[in-house]
């Protein structure tokens, strides 16, 4: 007896009637910069349908993404200045704590989830204290802790702290709790890679190291093993959801990381992966549309919860058409 597979493709309802992976808005965490001024919605070129939002857009911003069916965004700060320390980024007046408190006051069920790093806010671009030419894990430690129970002051459901310094889950953690933010959430990026997919992230949040590179820090593209152990680190120290970070190149890392934990993963769709497809579907290479949700699914189909996704607004939208 010939046995035939495409009995159940033969038809675009059959199709969908035995689908395996489905994608929703719902699974969209929106990444959103945020930057000083009024009435700002500024494009960022390397990021075609990507902006830099002033607080007061933002509640309007969130509004649609919220009517969209996204109901998640985290936040990315660009202060109005910069030192050594990044000591904008705890500041209460800080553009990140306004963020928050705008958002929520616009849209009070949308879970608000804040970056916790300092390279968007230290005149060197390194996402902590320098001690020479060498970050020193510590005395950055010590500032994320500030900068997690700002964020949580102003009103965050969740800091998601992205630097990768040894024991700094732990160390937040204890700081939330400490300051009766017990029920604050830290979604850790867990394995985070030393990645090339980062470039137009940096433009956008003006974060690129101004010497060197983050290899000292970020992990090795070439290892695997190696997130298992960052992400038992992470759970043992109190993280409520683990992140592979980037998605696409890492789709091996995700699932690895789904069969090691039964807590939420999530997975980091970064600019790098966003803008080779919208500069490729901009020269007619691919069909954008068709190629974003084949990204998308391969995500969720390799094990992620939760997609952090610069795609998110689009395809909610093409998910309700």
């Amino acid at each position: 007896m010939l046995i035939r597979p495409r009995r159940l493709r033969r038809s675009a309802s059959i199709r969908e009637m035995v689908r395996e992976t489905a994608v929703f808005p719902s699974d969209f965490i929106a990444p959103l910069f945020v930057i000083h001024g009024n009435g700002a919605k500024e494009p960022i070129p390397s990021m075609p349908g990507q902006f830099r939002f002033s607080v007061d857009a933002l509640g309007k911003e969130a509004m649609e993404l919220r009517d969209l069916g996204i109901m998640s965004v985290i936040l990315f700060g660009l202060p109005d200045a910069k030192d050594a320390i990044g000591s904008r980024s705890w500041a209460d007046d800080g553009v990140v704590q306004r963020a928050v408190r705008e958002i929520k006051e616009k849209v009070p069920s949308m879970v608000v989830i804040t970056d916790v790093c300092l390279c968007e806010y230290t005149d060197h671009g390194h996402c902590g204290v320098l001690k020479g030419s060498d970050v020193d894990n510590d005395a950055t430690v010590e500032l994320l802790a500030r900068q997690a129970l700002s964020h949580a002051g102003a009103g965050a459901d969740m800091v998601a702290p992205s630097d990768m310094m040894d024991g700094r889950i732990g160390a937040i953690r204890r700081a939330l709790d400490a300051e009766g933010f017990k029920q604050t959430g830290i979604m850790a990026y867990s394995a985070k890679y030393a990645s090339g997919f980062y470039g137009p992230f940096r433009d956008a949040a003006d974060s690129a190291p101004q010497f060197g590179d983050r290899a000292g820090y970020q992990m090795d593209p070439a290892n695997a093993r190696e997130a298992l152990r960052e992400v038992r680190l992470d759970i043992e120290e109190g993280a409520d959801i683990v992140m592979v970070k980037p998605a696409l190149a890492y789709l091996d890392i995700l699932r690895r990381v789904r069969m090691e934990t039964l807590l939420p993963l999530a997975a980091y769709n970064v600019s790098g992966e966003y803008s080779m497809v919208k500069a490729a579907a901009q020269n007619g290479w691919i069909d954008g549309k068709r190629v974003m949700f084949e990204i998308l699914t391969s995500i969720k189909r390799a094990g992620a919860d939760l997609i952090l996704t610069y795609f998110a607004r689009e395809a909610a939208a093409e998910l309700q058409a």
